[in-house]
């Protein structure tokens, strides 16, 4: 994807508590989630494509530019709360 879809500014916040607030001692490569100022979602994760696409559902499908990212379930909990309903 080309990077002018992401300007600067896009980062509107952080979803959940900081890296080092869950564990992380360096705070630099650890799992984390944004939202984005249009709306949609960054996930910063473990890429995960070659061992997971195999083994996706039926229903499921993904681009050649889209990659499966793992988080860790404590990641998404305290994210959890900053998650809008609708």
């Amino acid at each position: 994807m080309s990077s002018n879809l992401f300007p600067r500014d896009a980062i509107v916040r952080r979803l959940g508590t900081v890296p080092k607030m869950r564990g992380s001692h360096s705070s630099e490569t650890c799992p984390d989630i944004f939202e984005l100022s249009d709306g949609r979602f960054a996930v910063i994760g473990t890429e995960v494509t070659d061992a997971l696409d195999p083994h996706l559902p039926p229903d499921a499908a993904r681009a050649d530019y889209e990659r499966i990212v793992v988080i860790t379930r404590d990641t998404l909990i305290h994210a959890k709360k900053d998650i809008p309903d609708a």
